[in-house]
């Protein structure tokens, strides 16, 4: 006789039906319980790591901010090529040329 069928025509075979009717029943009702079942579990999941991921892109670009604010407020000479490239300043007797891209 083979090993499944050792288990459920043997001396305990009605507990091992009963017992895999009850597993049987249980992982049934946590995949399509409403409410709290394994599908929301995953997609709570991916959800969280889309969010994290979206977290260290903003963190990444505040860092790369800041820095520019350094940058800006410490050196005369990067404040004054930012304003010449995105404010469009010249000082007295230059030409302005716009180039769009």
């Amino acid at each position: 006789m083979r090993w499944p069928g050792k288990i459920f025509n043997g001396p305990h075979g009605g507990f091992f039906r009963y017992a895999a009717v009850v597993t049987a029943f249980f992982v049934l009702l946590m995949f399509f319980k409403p409410g709290t079942n394994v599908i929301r579990w995953i997609q709570s999941g991916l959800e969280i790591r889309r969010q994290e991921k979206q977290i260290r892109m903003y963190n990444e670009e505040i860092d790369r901010m800041e820095h520019r604010i350094e940058m800006l407020t410490s050196d005369r000479d990067t404040l004054e090529e930012f304003a010449r490239e995105e404010f469009y300043f010249a000082e007295p007797g230059d030409d302005v040329y716009i180039i769009e891209r």
